[in-house]
């Protein structure tokens, strides 16, 4: 019997940082690395295969790097000229001050606070799933880039997402394992030598979340911890896993991410001018502000009114159902302490999230209720969200309600490939991205050589085949594949040969997504890809949530056509999606392919960093490529129409895709010229990246928040809190008034208008609005003037014209409003008349979402 060895010990031998290196942990603690290239080029160096190891995540190579490795390095003449620069350039970024010579639009001690429930920065942080997480991230750290002072609250997850395996069946296994805190480039939060707690409330119990926080260039993100030992097991577990358990967890982290946010801000003495809700989940920041402001002395209304006055409310689902709710009873158990202390009744808090059609406690409704700046993230999804919220404002026209939109963008500098950024210095001049608020900013990338920017991107390309070949061999041999088939598997992803053209899809494997699509008709899809000698590769990535088997079906679907002889080799599933294999995908690929249900795709961000890398996409006109497409940068999907079912639906728009793949993408790719490549597809991409990176970077996006938001709400929070939050009073009170008279309100013509008039001609209007005690000047009555015969002529935006009163109130208590007018448009005019309440203070004419049509 061999003898059997002892119990093993761990113990962690952390190596010193000589003080030439010394801030080197000042760089690994800022994910300023994530998006600076020079930055980890210098970590990969200290050891490139430790660097692979530990998943490019520079804390963790500096816990691990050999100590003689470091003192290798702190005499090394080059490393230590690169470390200098580097250096200089991280001191540089930190020192200046916005690029903008106009005054900055939030000024010294105005501060905007940006709540998310995952930030997606790099894969050394886990804390994100997918887009929303990315978004977020990118949103920080462009807030870094343009100096906008800006603080971000998330939940700190021991576990994160999942990681996945699939294994020979082609299902998903989802693996977690805990993060070691101490590896992540996060610090707690200490006070005079202790830990910063704060305190939030689980019913009738108290919970204690621990502080950390991540420094993003400029940036600080707090992050909330509840894995402590002063917490009970179940609460401990509250933040355990991102998107996971059942609903009694989600209400806990939605209870620590926006209560508990509230508080944390508030202990460290941070004092936000803004406050910015990125998606449902941290709506309830908006009762702990609330309760803050009625412990001064506000009522409900008022405290409610000055909570709106300075919070913004980003949605980024385009489905009703998407959006969270939890049943009244829940609420009222989780806040039954709340309502104790206020002194309110417990109808009177689930008021503030319910709708006209449903009882639950919806988030969405409560974040829309405590903001006066409400948007989607494209101009559909604007449309989408403002159906779907509508009921809000039930007595207003739904594209005419408070919710606007502005188009998610993508932090260039972290995804745009370096090869590009050099080119662009190279033939655009080294100033180029300094200017992409101009649309025409590049677009001299017309003028690159055909020849440098296809060498470019067939390099590109050859990086990401060297990946998906790792990733689908590791894959095969755990499950037992032989070396014969797997060679057979990548005989088209060859990296020393990239000319097949190759189409991506990765994202989250969602239904409306319909990662399915492209195997509708299966014969057809043969008879394009396997029956040519222009072969086709279709590279296919993502995630289904683990709960999610109509997901996770579509991931086997894909794995099964996969396997099948005839594509064999020309459609692979690529597993464990994560950042570094979407950054290699969105620059390596040829087509970036997109088909979701129209109008569900809220926006995407995927496509928008294809596209800055020269790849051409291939969607639905659904999201952003509704507004990015224009004809000659990519292909376009058109919907069908929405009231066929989904059977024919899925006919329909494959059958369109079928055709752009047969009729004009492979023919179009495979159209070489002399020099091995088709300068028509060379122009294509050209035009992809000159009409979308201006267009799509996260840098317009910031700078729309910046000015149509996050300066509007600062400036309303100073009306609204000056001398001791009169105004927001006053507007409660108001509002107050006009529901208690808005249903005796009505409005009438006494005499309809002239039927027929000459240009020129003033035309007297004349309206009679029983006010019920209501002021004059309380009610807005408007003209809408629009044209009847809108298929003769191009169509125009309706007019409108506001009435005035005129002479004193009719025994009747009817008041005259008159407008006198000449009108500007010839033709059939539609005519329409209608009151609704106004007030100086209000954020949008129609925020209370009252009207009156004569």
């Amino acid at each position: 019997m061999e003898p059997r060895p002892g119990t093993a010990f761990p113990l962690e031998v952390t190596p010193r940082l000589p003080q030439e290196l010394a801030r080197l942990e000042e760089l690994a603690n800022n994910l300023w690395f994530s998006w600076d290239r020079n930055t980890r080029s210098l970590f990969a160096r200290l050891d490139p295969v430790l660097w692979d190891a530990v998943g490019h995540n520079p804390k963790a190579l500096l816990k691990a790097v050999d100590q003689r490795r470091l003192a290798e390095a702190a005499h090394d003449p080059a490393f230590l000229h690169d470390f200098d620069r580097t250096l200089a350039t991280y001191d540089a970024y930190h020192g200046r001050g916005p690029a903008s010579d106009a005054p900055p639009a939030l000024k010294e001690g105005e501060l905007v606070a940006y709540f998310c429930a995952e930030f997606g920065f790099h894969e050394s942080l886990p804390i994100y799933s997918g887009g929303l997480g990315i978004l977020a991230g990118d949103h920080c750290k462009t807030a870094s880039d343009m100096a906008i002072p800006f603080v971000a609250v998330g939940l700190l997850y021991r576990q994160g997402y999942f990681t996945q395996a699939i294994d020979a069946e082609g299902n998903q296994h989802a693996a977690y394992s805990d993060n070691d805190f101490g590896d992540l480039p996060i610090t707690p939060i200490v006070r005079d030598g202790k830990d910063v707690e704060i305190t939030v409330s689980f019913g009738d119990h108290p919970v204690h979340v621990k502080l950390w926080q991540a420094r993003v260039g400029r940036v600080t993100l707090y992050l909330l911890d509840t894995d402590l030992d002063s917490n009970r097991p179940e609460d401990r577990a509250t933040a355990h896993r991102l998107y996971g358990g059942d609903r009694t967890t989600r209400i806990q982290q939605e209870i620590v991410l926006g209560v508990g946010g509230a508080r944390a801000l508030a202990a460290l003495g941070i004092q936000p001018t803004t406050w910015h809700i990125n998606e449902g989940h941290a709506a309830f920041l908006v009762l702990e502000r609330v309760r803050g402001l009625m412990k001064e002395g506000l009522d409900l209304a008022s405290a409610m009114e000055a909570v709106a006055s300075n919070t913004i409310f980003t949605t980024h689902t385009a489905v009703a159902a998407g959006h969270d709710h939890f049943a009244p009873d829940m609420v009222v158990r989780y806040f039954s302490g709340f309502c104790r202390e206020l002194g309110l009744d417990p109808e009177q808090l689930l008021a503030l999230g319910r709708t006209p059609r449903n009882g639950d406690f919806n988030m969405t409704a409560l974040a829309a209720r405590g903001s006066r700046f409400v948007n989607g993230v494209s101009r559909i999804h604007g449309d989408v969200s403002a159906l779907i919220l509508g009921e809000l404002w039930p007595q207003v026209p739904e594209q005419e309600n408070p919710v606007t939109y502005i188009t998610n963008g993508v932090h260039f500098p972290s995804f745009l490939a370096p090869e590009w950024s050099d080119a662009f210095d190279r033939f655009l001049g080294s100033g180029w991205s300094r200017h992409l608020e101009d649309p025409e900013a590049l677009a001299r990338v017309i003028d690159l050589p055909d020849h440098i920017f296809w060498s470019i991107r067939q390099h590109l390309k050859a990086r990401m085949l060297t990946l998906v070949q790792e990733r689908v061999r590791e894959q095969h041999f755990r499950n037992q594949g032989s070396e014969a088939h797997v060679d057979r598997l990548l005989k088209f992803c060859d990296p020393a040969n990239p000319n097949v053209l190759t189409i991506g899809f990765a994202r989250r494997f969602a239904t409306y997504k319909r990662s399915t699509l492209l195997f509708e008709k299966l014969d057809w899809l043969r008879d394009i890809i396997a029956g040519s000698d222009e072969p086709v590769v279709f590279i296919f990535a993502g995630k289904a949530h683990p709960a999610d088997e109509p997901g996770r079906a579509m991931i086997r679907r894909v794995n099964e056509v996969s396997w099948m002889r005839e594509f064999e080799g020309r459609v692979l599933f690529v597993e464990g999606y994560d950042l570094r294999l979407a950054r290699r995908l969105v620059s390596g690929v040829d087509v970036w392919l997109n088909n979701p249900i129209f109008p569900m795709e809220a926006s995407g961000t995927s496509g928008m960093k294809a596209g800055f890398n020269g790849v051409i996409n291939l969607s639905v006109l659904d999201g952003w490529w509704g507004e990015g497409y224009r004809g000659d940068n990519g292909w376009a999907i058109k919907p069908a129409s929405e009231t066929l079912d989904d059977e024919r639906r899925n006919n329909e728009e494959s059958r369109s895709l079928y055709e752009l793949l047969q009729d004009r993408v492979i023919p179009l790719y495979y159209e070489r010229g002399a020099l091995g490549f088709s300068p028509e597809w060379v122009k294509m991409a050209k035009r992809s990246i000159m009409t979308l990176l201006p267009r799509f970077n996260s840098h317009r996006m910031v700078g729309e928040y910046l000015h149509r938001f996050y300066a509007p709400a600062t400036e309303r929070h100073h009306r609204f809190a000056g001398n001791r939050y009169a105004l927001a009073r006053e507007l409660a009170q108001w509002k107050r008034r006009i529901r208690d008279a808005w249903g005796k309100v009505s409005i009438r013509v006494p005499e309809p208008p002239k039927r027929h008039a000459s240009f020129g001609d003033k035309v007297r209007f004349t309206a009679m609005v029983q006010l019920d005690g209501l002021e004059p000047g309380d009610v807005a009555v408007e003209l809408l003037v629009g044209e009847a015969i809108r298929e003769l002529r191009s169509r125009r935006p309706t007019e409108s014209f506001l009435f005035h009163p005129e002479g004193p109130r009719e025994a009747s208590g009817e008041q005259r409003y008159a407008l006198e007018l000449s009108p500007e448009l010839c033709g059939k005019l539609e005519l329409r008349i209608r009151a609704y309440p106004h007030h100086a203070a209000l954020s949008h004419p129609f925020e209370m979402g009252l009207m009156k049509w004569a």
